[in-house]
C-alpha cells in the first residue's frame, strides 16, 4: 500500500502515543510505502517550529523522527500542482499524484456519500 499522510498525521504521530503513531509504524514496514515531499517536508518543519509543539518534542526529537522518515519513506518531487480552489492541501493532493498513492490519511474527517447519507438520515 502507497500511503501520504496529511502533516497533522505527522505531527500526532510525533508527539503522542496512539492510532496516528500505530499507523505511521506500520506504513515504515517494508512492504507499505510511505510517500513523503519537500512540500510536505516543509510544512512539518514549519509547525513542530511552533512552541506549542515544542512543549512534547525539542528539536532534537524532530530532528531524529524525520531522519527516520526520510530513511524510510520514498521522496518524490511533485512536477506540477494539484489545486483544489485556494486548498492548503494541494501539496498533499501532489504528493499523492507524483507517488501514485493509494490514500491519503488525514485527521479531517472525509466520509463517502454513502456515509453521509446515513450521518444525515440518522439526524432527521
Amino acid at each position: 500500500m502507497r500511503v501520504v499522510l496529511d502533516t497533522n498525521v505527522l505531527v500526532s504521530a510525533l508527539i503522542k502515543s496512539g492510532r496516528p503513531r500505530s499507523f505511521l509504524k506500520a506504513m515504515l514496514r517494508p512492504d507499505h510505502a510511505l510517500i513523503l515531499s519537500e512540500p510536505i517536508i516543509e510544512e512539518f518543519s514549519r509547525v513542530t517550529a511552533d512552541e506549542k509543539i515544542k512543549r512534547y518534542a525539542d528539536d532534537e526529537a524532530v530532528a531524529e523522527y524525520l531522519r527516520v522518515l526520510l530513511s524510510k519513506a520514498v521522496f518524490v518531487r511533485p512536477r506540477s500542482r494539484v489545486r483544489v480552489f485556494n486548498s492548503p492541501d494541494d501539496n498533499v493532493l501532489s504528493t499523492t499524484k507524483e507517488g501514485d498513492a493509494d490514500f491519503i490519511v488525514t485527521g479531517i474527517k472525509i466520509v463517502t456519500v454513502e456515509k453521509a447519507l446515513s450521518i444525515v438520515g440518522r439526524k432527521r
